[in-house]
Parts: structure tokens; sequence; C-alpha cells
């Protein structure tokens, strides 16, 4: 074969061999972060009277009192219990519509580091860790829904990374919090 036919051929190989490493990685994941960690507020929920889910109801109802920004109401039907709430025109922008309710930012997820790479078939598979961080005043309600949730705890997460025209990229996360818009 001729010299100046095998480079190319050399270059291609090269090129298709080489891996995902550490640092490439955790770049392109970064760019994903920080995410909002939500709180979802009902529109309207009911629960028995004393139950669990009426404790959890009073205790949102309690947080939302104080933060102004929801005007809620109780109604008692017999065992029943139906709380309602509605957000006032000054709320804050951050409070967005969800479905059957609205979306509170309680903290915010921020990424730590990659702890794993493995190749796959496909691509590769990485393993990182996010800490949640910088908690809002409604954080005392994601923890109540959430009890073994404390700020500055690490989490893991999953990335996929496919190799495409000569580059890698982030195909995928398992992360279920959106990035803050």
């Amino acid at each position: 074969m001729r010299p100046v036919l095998l480079l190319p051929f050399l270059l291609t190989s090269l090129a298709c061999s080489s891996k995902l490493d550490r640092a490439k990685a955790e770049g392109l994941i970064r760019k994903q972060y920080p995410v909002v960690v939500p709180v979802t507020v009902p529109e309207r929920a009911a629960a028995e009277k004393g139950s669990p889910a009426a404790l959890r109801l009073v205790a949102l109802k309690e947080n939302l009192d104080k933060s102004g920004w929801f005007e809620s109401t109780v109604r008692n039907e017999g065992a029943q219990e139906t709380y309602t709430f509605r957000l006032k025109a000054e709320a804050p922008k951050s409070i967005k519509a969800a479905p059957k309710g609205f979306a509170l930012p309680a903290a915010e997820a921020v990424f730590v580091r990659a702890s794993r790479l493995e190749t796959t078939r496909e691509g590769a598979r990485v393993t990182y860790e996010i800490r949640l961080d910088k908690p809002t005043a409604q954080f005392p309600l994601f923890a109540a829904l959430h009890p073994d949730a404390k700020v500055g705890q690490i989490k893991a997460r999953h990335a996929t990374f496919e190799r495409r025209r000569g580059s890698w990229e982030l195909t995928g996360t398992d992360e279920v919090f959106r990035k803050a818009e």
C-alpha cells in the first residue's frame, strides 16, 4: 500500500478508537447544571382528617400562607378536608404551572464530579454525582415531603454518550429535574 493512502487510513482508525475521557464527560455534563429541585403544590387536594396526608396538607398550607404567594382555603366535608391553593398575582415568576398545580423552587442540584466511566457497545456510560444545594424558603416543605433529603446530600445519576462525526456527544441522562429557564 502506498504511504499516501496509508496516512488517511491510520488517522481515521486512530480517531475512531479514541475513548471518552473523564474531563470531556464532566465538561459536557456540567453544562446541564444546576437544575431546580421543585416542590409541587396541588390546586386542590383532599385527605381524611388526622391522616398523614392531611398533616402534609396542613404543613403545606402553613408554609404557603407564610410566603404570601398563595391564597389557600380549607373546606370540611364530614371526615374529609379539602384544600384549595390559588396563585396570587404578586407571586414570583419562578413559580411555574405544573400538571394539576404549581411547581415552586425548593433548592438547586449542582454537578459534583464523574465517578465512573464505562465503555459500551453504543458509546459510553458515565456515573456522576450531584449535590443538593442552595435551599429556598420552601425547602422545609420539600424536606417534609421527602424526609431523607438533606442539603449537601450527594446523589448518583447516569449519562450516556455516543461518538458522532468524530466527537463525543451527550445523548441523555436520568436526571429528573430540569435546568432553570
